[in-house]
Parts: C-alpha cells; sequence; structure tokens
C-alpha cells in the first residue's frame, strides 16, 4: 500500500460507499475536451478545485446577495452565499450517500454567471436580451465555464465533466451554447438536486440573519412563522439567558438544522421508495427524489412569502435595487451605442458573440464596485479618470 490515496483508489473508495443511484467519478460523463486523468484527484475533485481557481468565482466576494458589498462587512455576499451553500450541500449528499465532491462542485459554480447587484442587475440584462436570445444567470453559469474562463492553451472554458455541468442546468437548456451541452434528462443528477435544495436553505436562512441584523426585519414579525417559531422554542428552554443576538443565531442555526434533518430523511424516504439502482435511473424519474416533506414545503413557502413581502420588497432594499437596476441599463446603453468603450477582451469578442451578447457577457462578470466605478467613468463628466 502506498503512503498516498490515488485516484483509483478514491474511485473504489466511492463503488463501494456510495449507494447505487450515486454518481461515480470512475463513470463520470466526459468533458468537452478529452483530458488524462489525474494521479490523485477524480473527476469531480477537479471540477471542484477548477471553479475554486476561476476568476469568476474570485469576484464573487464582491456580488450582492441583498445587500451592496459598502453595506458593511458583515452581510452574506455572493461568495458567503456560494460557501454556506456547499457546507450544507455537502452534509446532505454524505448523509444520503451521494457523491460529495460532485455536489459541492455544482453548488460551487451555481452562481458563477451572476451579475453585479444580485438579482436586479439580473432583471435588467434579462429584459435587455429578451430579443436578443435572453439571459438568466443559471444559463450564464454555464456559459462562465464553458466559454468565458480561460486557463488553457488549448481550449476555452474550464472543461468541466458532463456530469457537473449536467448539474449546473437547472431550467433546462432551450438555447444556444458554443459547446456541446450534456444530453437532457427528466431529472437533475441527484448530487444537483442536492445543491439547489442546499442553496435554497442557504439563502433563506443567511437573509433572515441579515434582514435582523439590518433591523428590515423584528422578530416580532418572525413569530406568525413556522419555521422559525418551532426553531425559536427548540432553543429557548435552554438558553434563557442569552443576550438577543446569541438566541437569533442560535435560532437560525436551529431552523437551518431542521430543515436539513427533514431533507434528509424524506428524501432516503423517496429514495427507498422509487429504488433506483443506478445514477441515471434516478435521473430518469417522474419527480424529483430530493425533497422536503410536504409539511415542510408548505412552512418554506411560508418563509418564502415573507421574505418577498418583507425584505426584498422593504423600501431600503428597494432602494438598492433600482439604483443598482439605473446602472446595468444605463452600462449597457452606453456600450451599445459606443463600443469603443468596451475593455479590448470585451471588443475582441464583439463580432464573434455579437454586441448585445459580448456586452451582456462583460457586464455579467462585473462586481458592484467595478459597476459603480464604470457608470461614474462613463456617465459622470466631473470623475476622476
Amino acid at each position: 500500500m502506498t503512503i498516498f490515496r490515488s485516484r483509483q483508489e478514491f474511485e473504489q473508495e466511492e463503488v463501494r460507499g456510495l449507494a447505487c443511484f450515486a454518481s461515480l467519478s470512475i463513470d463520470a460523463m466526459e468533458r468537452v475536451f478529452e483530458e488524462s486523468p489525474h494521479a490523485y484527484r477524480t473527476a469531480f475533485q477537479r471540477d471542484r478545485d477548477r471553479v475554486i481557481h476561476a476568476r469568476a468565482f474570485r469576484r464573487l466576494e464582491y456580488k450582492t446577495q441583498v445587500f451592496v458589498h459598502h453595506e458593511g462587512d458583515h452581510y452574506r455576499n455572493r461568495l458567503t452565499h456560494t460557501l454556506e451553500g456547499a457546507q450544507i450541500a455537502r452534509t446532505l449528499a454524505r448523509a444520503l450517500r451521494l457523491n460529495e465532491d460532485l455536489a459541492e462542485a455544482v453548488t460551487l459554480a451555481h452562481d458563477l454567471g451572476h451579475t453585479p447587484f444580485g438579482h436586479a442587475g439580473e432583471r435588467v440584462l434579462a429584459g435587455l436580451m429578451e430579443p436578443h436570445g435572453g439571459f438568466d444567470h443559471n444559463r450564464q453559469s454555464v456559459r462562465v465555464v464553458d466559454w468565458i474562463e480561460r486557463r488553457h492553451p488549448d481550449y476555452r472554458g474550464l472543461n468541466l465533466a458532463g456530469d457537473t455541468r449536467a448539474g449546473m442546468l437547472k431550467h433546462g437548456a432551450d438555447w444556444d451554447h458554443p459547446v456541446p451541452l450534456p444530453p437532457a434528462m427528466p431529472q437533475l443528477p441527484l448530487e444537483a438536486q442536492v445543491a439547489d435544495l442546499a442553496d435554497e436553505v442557504a439563502y433563506m436562512n443567511h437573509d433572515l440573519d441579515d434582514g435582523l441584523r439590518e433591523g428590515v426585519l423584528a422578530l416580532e414579525q418572525l413569530q406568525s412563522l413556522t419555521l422559525w417559531r418551532e426553531a425559536s422554542d427548540r432553543i429557548s428552554g435552554r438558553m434563557r439567558s442569552a443576550k438577543p443576538a446569541v438566541h437569533r443565531q442560535q435560532t437560525i442555526s436551529a431552523l437551518i438544522d431542521g430543515l436539513v434533518t427533514d431533507a434528509i430523511e424524506a428524501s432516503a424516504s423517496r429514495l427507498e421508495t422509487a429504488a433506483p439502482t443506478t445514477s441515471e435511473a434516478a435521473r430518469r424519474c417522474d419527480r424529483r427524489l430530493v425533497a422536503f416533506s410536504e409539511s415542510r414545503r408548505i412552512a418554506k413557502l411560508e418563509l418564502k412569502r415573507f421574505l418577498l413581502e418583507n425584505f426584498y420588497h422593504h423600501p431600503r432594499v428597494r432602494r438598492m435595487t433600482q439604483q443598482a437596476e439605473s446602472i446595468v441599463g444605463d452600462l449597457f446603453r452606453v456600450y451599445r451605442e459606443t463600443p469603443a468603450l468596451l475593455p479590448e477582451n470585451a471588443s475582441g469578442r464583439l463580432e464573434e458573440e455579437g454586441p448585445e451578447r459580448a456586452i451582456a457577457d462583460h457586464i455579467a462578470c462585473m462586481t458592484d464596485r467595478y459597476a459603480q466605478a464604470e457608470h461614474q467613468k462613463l456617465l459622470d463628466p466631473h470623475a476622476a479618470i
């Protein structure tokens, strides 16, 4: 036995330890460009590492979750959201005997195509790009890993395995794409279903936390919510003397734990009933197998409606949203009217991609602070250059 664990040993450990319906590295779908396997990393471990080292991943630090970066140092951004989601995804995948590395790779990659200023920026680009092939951040994330990132002399993109790319196609792929996409199937890989659920658990809870921290939400409002009330009751008995901030944090933790526990138990029951014998069989099922129980699904929808009405549409958040929409819209208009203002890396793609798509790619790659600086430079005649 060698001191280090080889890729082949990792692959055999997966065969022995994962469920029959898990995605196995040894059976990973092909990459767009053929590569030799690595000595001690599986296909999905390499995908995870390639995502983490991508420029687009680093830029997530300065992309909005809800509060723009200059609002404060403690609020979530797109990077911290991604990391919290990845932690939850690994917990779910491990408990269900699925492939943790694939679940993590999909979760880490799922927001690489997000615009500056979160969904506000996405809405603007989606409207502007509607006559030119459309835009959404899931599609853009696949475009980033397949086309926009440049890390290899022989090809564009990160050249991820087909399983990881298939897991990122949350809403299908009924649009033109510069390279062949994995074949469509009724369901996402189970590990991608885990990533999708983990993403939802992460953003609901950290948005609650940020909203309470900022004072946009009040504890009294949350007592009508089933999930919050149950989580708060679970910890109140042992934390009567805790400071309010600690009580809030522990309630959020209990809420996450309750949702993840329910998802594990409900998903295990569905998997046992459906009894898929391979990962492909799981993808051919007529419904998702990784999901909450019906009672938690209803309670989750109650929480999401509450956040929509009381947080995302709060006047303070809406003010930031309107400013963001103006910045993104103005940048697109100025670049379209005067393409010479684009930097060389973007202007070089105008003919190849078409002006609208090249501009959308450029804006989508921006961080909040870069978009703000470009807006000031291009539209404020008194700005320093």
